[in-house]
């Protein structure tokens, strides 16, 4: 009897009488050895010894196997674990295996793979350790260095699970390493630990993350189950992908669009848009057309238009800004929207006040007629009002009615300011023409 043989003669008797330390005795040989060992056992012992090794290990154990032999195996494991250990798998034994799976575990699998579009489930990484919160610290530590000795330790928090899979606590190593060797990890663990659910939208995700100041998280199915962990970093870089996305939308770009995106490509994606905005261009000068007789005698009414429509285009995309950002990162109740619209029209209004003031001073200066300078003023006042009001009442409107409220807002924003600019102050410069002759 050669000695692979002997170890795995001992190792399945050990199985029978003691299980933990079978399992010590694997995860301490190397890999190829271990998967030696089981190559050589029953099935029915293999499948209790996979029960109690960590995920990753099992699954780089069960790769040289047949694929009759990994199917056994795994329809012998509890089908949340068996589903995570398949995911650990390689992609060529992975579709060796699939098409023999099918009931529980298959419809397990299918939903590790089946995460919705922007979910936390989508951006979790399956590299992270676990132990058993029946098993003992002074066990846990010497797996913990053996792993370490190996350069296999995943960089991540240490779960402690139950043999069911479902999160326990968290392991703080501190309290590992002075913990006596015969206490259980759960009495060491740290029971109360921050989850995120797998179906849990990513910028919600961030946004707990970065107000916890966590750089990794536990992710977590309705039955508190471990799946994965998922990074705060991974979460952040994901909204800054969206929030990027969305403000390519806002001025008419498509959001996946690249600084190098082949020339039809941003062709496709913008002129559509372009269009629009030249349609909708049309109307701002339809509304100058309609006081060209006024231009036509006071000229140096032309020279303020620019500097109405900057100003009020200016104070309208703060206002959008602010309120995207809020739609984005969900800080804005439906029960509030009111007294966030109502807020941003009087904070354009002291913008007005402010703004009209100085710019009346100006034309009161350049043109030395006091009423110019009260018509160009309160021209401005009036504006940045509906800027301010139009800001932030476009993307909930379009939110509402179901259009994703940042394609193109900035787009309807500036036809708005636009119009409304030039009809107030060509207005007040018809109501005040004898003034200003």
């Amino acid at each position: 009897m050669d000695d692979m043989q002997q170890v795995m003669t001992f190792v399945e008797r050990l199985v029978e009488q003691d299980v933990g330390k079978a399992v010590k005795i694997l995860e301490e040989t190397p890999p190829k050895d271990s998967a030696a060992i089981l190559a050589r056992m029953a099935a029915k012992n293999v499948t209790v010894l996979v029960h109690r090794l960590q995920t990753t290990y099992a699954a780089a154990l069960l790769e040289e196997r047949d694929t009759e032999s990994i199917l056994a195996i795994l329809t012998g494991l509890p089908p949340n674990q068996a589903a995570s250990i398949v995911t650990h798998l390689s992609l060529a034994t992975r579709e060796r295996i699939l098409p023999g799976i099918s009931g529980k575990l298959a419809d397990n699998i299918r939903e590790l793979y089946t995460y919705p579009e922007g979910s936390v489930g989508r951006f979790m990484s399956t590299d992270y350790l676990t132990f058993y919160k029946h098993e003992e610290a002074g066990d846990v530590i010497e797996k913990i260095r053996a792993m370490a000795s190996k350069k296999s330790m995943p960089a991540s928090y240490t779960y402690v699970v139950d043999d069911d899979g479902i999160l326990q606590g968290v392991l703080n190593m501190r309290d590992l390493m002075l913990a006596r060797p015969e206490q259980t990890l759960a009495a060491v663990m740290i029971a109360n630990v921050f989850t995120l659910h797998c179906f849990t939208d990513r910028s919600d995700a961030a946004r707990d993350m970065a107000k916890r100041k966590y750089f990794a998280a536990p992710v977590v199915d309705t039955e508190n189950r471990l799946l994965g962990v998922v990074k705060a970093e991974k979460m952040l870089a994901g909204l800054r992908e969206d929030v990027s996305g969305d403000l390519l939308k806002m001025v008419g770009a498509g959001k996946d669009e690249r600084t190098f995106s082949p020339l039809f490509f941003a062709l496709k994606k913008r002129l559509l848009w372009l269009n629009v905005n030249l349609l909708t261009a049309f109307l701002a000068a339809g509304v100058v057309a309609l006081f060209e007789d006024i231009i036509a005698r006071i000229t140096v009414l032309a020279i303020f238009l620019p500097v109405i429509a900057g100003q009020g285009g200016n104070a309208g995309a703060q206002s959008l800004a602010v309120v995207m950002r809020g739609l984005v990162m969900r800080e804005i109740p439906r029960r509030r929207v009111a007294e966030l619209i109502w807020k941003e029209t009087r904070l354009g209004a002291v913008n007005g006040v402010v703004i009209g003031l100085i710019t009346a001073l100006i034309a009161w200066l350049l043109y030395g007629n006091p009423w110019f300078g009260l018509v160009i003023g309160l021209g401005m006042i009036i504006n940045l009002v509906i800027a301010g009001f139009a800001g932030s009442s476009i993307p909930i409107l379009m939110k509402r009615i179901g259009i994703d409220p940042a394609q193109s807002s900035s787009i309807i924003l500036t036809t708005v300011t636009d119009v409304m600019g030039f009809f107030a102050f060509l207005g007040l410069a018809v109501l005040f023409q004898g003034y200003l002759a």
